[in-house]
């Protein structure tokens, strides 16, 4: 499980954000579009992975394959390819990376450190890391061509969605498992991106990580999320806000223009399934335990 760091607040957005805490804790998920995993529960026992031959629940984190039968869950498709690099010494049961190697299969693969994916287009690639000795950029950034030139600029004349990468690297491990993977020259070439501040929703407690450090799962649907409203031009949409009930689609004498709505259309939770085994393992978790009495949420915000 990685922890992923955002961007720095000043006091003021702090403050705010300590004030919306408590009534986004309520209900992280309310805005969003993730299907209803109660079918989860009428699956009894457990069953054999077909390749390790080990007891699974859902899904075999050692095999990234699910035991399931895929009407069970849904399949999202990703703008972009996601590698997920994990350390050997991290716990495969309590990786929440395994989520979107399930639920995005053609779109996301995992490597165990020191094997690394086929990064011969630098360019076209970025590393999701948030630290704190290198220069970061941000999503945004990823859409400026050169100096002077931003994004706006850069699709004013797009005929379709327009991204500026093919391919997007996570690194999952504890913090310090993490530092160790990035010295790796093959990832220090890389551009690294850093997110924007978003609450973690992650059950499991971390010692000295404030609840800016997002679970594996959070980070990339974040990181989806931001790419693709960076490439139609919207506002970035707080998840924890009514972003899904925005401006209607366009309309061409009582019809839907197809060219306006592929150019125009916002975020409408096309990624937020990714989000499934997450928040049916929250829910679990929460019809167990308090909210308010487990550690992990009684974690600083800075």
């Amino acid at each position: 499980m990685a922890e992923y760091n955002v961007e720095n607040s000043n006091t003021d957005r702090l403050s705010e954000f300590e004030m919306k805490q408590k009534t986004i804790d309520r209900a992280p998920f309310r805005n969003l579009k993730i299907s209803d995993s109660r079918l989860l529960n009428t699956l009894e026992g457990r069953r054999k992975c077909e390749l390790c031959y080990k007891s699974r629940k859902f899904f075999c984190y050692t095999c990234c394959v699910p035991v399931i039968d895929s009407s069970y869950f849904p399949r999202v498709k990703l703008p972009i390819k996601i590698d997920i690099i994990k350390h050997a010494h991290e716990i495969d049961g309590k990786s929440t990376a395994i989520h979107a190697a399930i639920l995005a299969p053609e779109d996301v693969k995992i490597y165990t450190y020191p094997d690394f994916p086929d990064i011969s287009d630098k360019e076209e690639t970025v590393l999701i890391f948030p630290s704190k000795s290198v220069q970061t950029v941000s999503v945004e950034s990823l859409f400026t061509k050169k100096k002077g030139e931003n994004a706006t600029d850069i699709l004013a004349n797009a005929t379709e969605i327009v991204f500026p990468i093919k391919r997007a690297i996570f690194i999952d491990s504890t913090w310090q498992q993490t530092k160790a993977i990035y010295k790796d020259q093959k990832l220090r070439e890389l551009r690294c991106v850093i997110l924007k501040l978003r609450i973690s929703q992650f059950w499991r407690y971390q010692k000295k990580s404030p609840r800016w450090y997002l679970a594996t799962i959070e980070a990339i649907h974040q990181f989806l999320v931001e790419l693709h409203t960076c490439a139609l031009r919207e506002g970035y949409p707080d998840i924890h806000s009514s972003m899904l009930n925005g401006k209607q689609d366009s309309v061409t004498n009582g019809k839907e223009s197809e060219e306006c709505v592929e150019i125009n259309q916002k975020y409408q939770g096309q990624y937020d399934n990714l989000l499934y085994f997450f928040k049916y393992m929250y829910d679990k978790i929460h019809s167990i335990y308090d909210h308010d009495q487990l550690q992990a949420y009684k974690r600083p915000l800075a």
